[in-house]
């Protein structure tokens, strides 16, 4: 059995911190999608759109400062555009495919529902359906943002020194 080269476990290391940050991006999301649609009675789209633009915002700043702090090459404002066009098109990979399965989750949250394990949950199909649409669409999102991000975004890690004393000698990032 051979031992993975040090590449793959750096990207591996990479791939787990990404998903790690992601994770907190999904609690801060799920949380400001449940605030603003089951608590302020916002409509379902428009609050995915909201609490996914706050997980993103959380998300630039953690991979920039923990998963990447290898890529510092490029300015703050430039990684910071990339990561948002990326964020973008995630956004619509997202949106398209929440509104694509929401109905179908939301009746497989009712059949689910009304299944006698499920009796007196306080929680209605509508509710569970969004959520589990939400979930899904989270995990599709997770695989194109780390694979966008890291061949644009943070393509730099590539070039990036060793370690934080090669990182010195190459003086301040251009």
């Amino acid at each position: 059995m051979s031992r993975p080269r040090p590449l793959a476990r750096s990207e591996l290391s990479r791939f787990l911190k990404f998903s790690v940050v992601g994770a907190v991006g999904f609690v801060i999301d799920i949380g400001i999608f449940n605030l603003l649609h089951v608590r302020a009675g916002w409509q379902e789209i428009p609050s995915e759109v909201v609490s996914f633009s706050v997980a993103v915002t959380s998300n630039f700043i953690w991979n920039r400062y923990w998963t990447y702090p290898d890529s510092r090459s490029k300015p703050i404002r430039q990684q910071a555009g990339q990561f948002g066009l990326v964020s973008v098109a995630g956004l619509v990979i997202r949106t398209v495919a929440f509104a694509f399965l929401l109905a179908p989750c939301t009746r497989l949250a009712n059949a689910i529902l009304g299944l006698p394990a499920a009796a007196g949950l306080p929680v209605t199909a509508a509710w569970l359906g969004a959520n589990l649409t939400l979930g899904m669409v989270i995990l599709i999102v997770l695989f194109w943002n780390f694979l966008a991000n890291r061949l644009w975004t943070y393509a730099d890690v590539d070039r990036a020194p060793a370690g934080p004393s090669a990182r010195a000698a190459d003086g301040p990032p251009v």
